[in-house]
């Protein structure tokens, strides 16, 4: 396994395994990798000739007054999650190398974005895009792979490769959760052992959501109102959004019908957490 710290030498990298013949897959991270990022890697491992893994805290990506400076970050673990699953590239750049001083060029996908967390973090989808497109530019994959939970975020990449005739495929796998459901995130370091429990909340609203919607539940505020109640009963929680949407347009409507996504952000104490279900509603 190489671990390669400049753009240039990471071209150098893709252009000849592309002169050999050979597929790169790629799975950009923020790092801190826990069993959800593993299940993207081990998939990417069986789609690509050469694998490579992004470990990059995109300073673009964060608002003002987020947890840029303290987002957890633990480069020798994660170099060993790579080693142990086969990657054969880690691309871990610093902000310097991948950002000139006077950067003015930025990837800004327009509908998509606007609602969900593109509404409480504005310029946060501008980053995300920015960054993929470059790491999609400076590597070239086949492939690409994403995880479900950030499902907003995964939708407009896709958006992003079809309207700017990016060559890669985009690969998007169900969210990984722990034992009692809560999806895996590196921000679950950040709660302490009653936040941990309040966070369930998350998944618990979720489910409920998913029994409503198959008892035959089709309104959409009766459905919100109802996992309102679930996160409120819990102490540290506090609710950003609850939306239930189209699950490709993420438009809104007052009835529920065709692909649904529900979606919710809910911060437990200082940790903003998100989570989401796809559900498919048949026609009668």
């Amino acid at each position: 396994m190489k671990i390669i710290n400049t753009i240039a030498e990471m071209k150098e990298i893709v252009r000849a395994a592309k002169s050999d013949g050979k597929n790169i897959a790629l799975v950009p991270t923020l790092g801190y990798l826990h069993e959800g990022h593993v299940s993207l890697i081990k998939h990417a491992r069986k789609a690509g000739d050469l694998l490579v893994v992004s470990l990059f805290v995109n300073p673009l990506q964060f608002c003002p007054g987020e947890d840029f400076e303290k987002y957890p970050r633990n480069e020798g673990w994660d170099h060993s999650v790579c080693r142990k699953n086969g990657v054969d590239i880690i691309f871990n750049p610093m902000p310097e190398e991948m950002f000139s001083v006077d950067h003015s060029t930025y990837v800004n996908e327009e509908s998509l974005s606007q609602s969900l967390c593109g509404k409480t973090r504005p310029g946060h989808f501008r980053g995300v895009a920015t960054i993929v497109a470059k790491l999609f530019n400076i590597i070239c994959p086949s492939v690409a792979v994403f995880g479900q939970k950030d499902a907003q975020q995964a939708l407009i990449i896709k958006r992003v490769v079809r309207d700017l005739n990016i060559d890669v495929e985009i690969v998007v796998l169900s969210t990984v959760r722990d034992q009692d459901g809560l999806a895996l995130s590196s921000r679950n370091e950040y709660l302490n052992i009653d936040e941990k429990q309040d966070a369930l909340c998350l998944h618990e609203a979720l489910s409920l959501a998913r029994i409503l919607v198959s008892s035959g539940e089709r309104e959409t505020k009766r459905v919100i109102k109802k996992m309102e109640a679930v996160i409120n009963q819990r102490k540290t929680a506090k609710i950003d959004y609850i939306k239930v949407t189209d699950s490709e347009t993420l438009h809104s409507s007052d009835q529920l019908k065709g692909s649904v996504l529900i979606a919710l952000a809910v911060y437990i104490g200082k940790a903003r957490l998100i989570d989401n279900v796809i559900v498919h509603i048949e026609e009668k």
